[in-house]
């Protein structure tokens, strides 16, 4: 942060969307504007939007980019592949006109629909596929048979797969009809078709899966097939989740 070089802070406020200028000036005068930690009340600040970390009401202002970052609604029977070397339908379909070359973060099983995150940011994309940060996703499951609550506690106390043990973070049962269970659970393990494997090894296969969040992403109401761009709040809690 300096007084003389880079640009005025209610600048970079109302570039990144924040409101207007003079609305921005509003937010600093009454102490809701953070620079690197610091309340910032004063107008003539200038900061590096790009090496400054700037909030407003605690909540992160992504730096300025030319990346894309989008959020895909996956559809069932849709491979996560930007180029399947079979032929099957793949991811290219919903990026088609962009001009940005861009790449799927982490993946989503052919019969597993939902979020997919899709970006050209390379730096971004590798933090956020580290194992080292374990983003908690949540997916809603539609399975076979009448899940009781002891599914839901085993399922939380671990169980053991062939790959190791396993266990969700949160699991709820949001409706039970005709012989089947609508469940909806949390976890931040990122393993090979974890959530089917798991729920299969209490004895209740998966008949659909969707995921709804990844991180501090949510589908929302997104339709199948469709693309948007993530909000600024969004990009902002998304750097933070991945800052050192």
């Amino acid at each position: 942060m300096s007084d003389v070089e880079g640009i005025r802070l209610q600048k970079v406020l109302a570039q990144a969307g924040v409101g207007s200028r003079r609305r921005c000036e509003e937010l600093m005068a009454t102490g809701r504007v953070e620079v690197n930690g610091e309340v910032v009340t004063q107008m003539g600040i200038r900061v590096d939007p790009h090496t400054d970390l700037v909030r407003v009401d605690g909540r992160r202002i992504p730096p300025p980019s030319d990346h894309a970052y989008l959020v895909l609604n996956k559809p069932r029977g849709v491979v996560s592949s930007m180029a399947d070397e079979q032929g099957r339908r793949d991811l290219t379909e919903f990026v088609a006109g962009r001009d940005e070359r861009l790449f799927h973060v982490g993946r989503l099983d052919t019969d597993t629909s939902g979020l997919l995150l899709l970006t050209n940011d390379g730096d971004l994309a590798h933090r956020l596929a580290h194992p080292s940060y374990e983003f908690t996703k949540t997916y809603v499951a539609l399975v076979d048979g009448a899940v009781g609550d002891a599914v839901g506690r085993r399922l939380r106390d671990g169980i053991e797969l062939e790959d190791g043990p396993a266990a969700v973070d949160r699991f709820v049962v949001k409706d039970r009809s005709r012989g089947r269970s609508l469940v909806e659970l949390d976890l931040h393990m990122g393993r090979n078709r974890i959530v089917r494997r798991m729920l299969a090894a209490v004895g209740h296969p998966v008949v659909e899966l969707t995921r709804t969040t990844f991180g501090p992403i949510h589908l929302g109401g997104l339709g199948v097939g469709r693309s948007r761009e993530l909000t600024r709040e969004e990009l902002g809690d998304l750097f933070d989740s991945v800052s050192p």
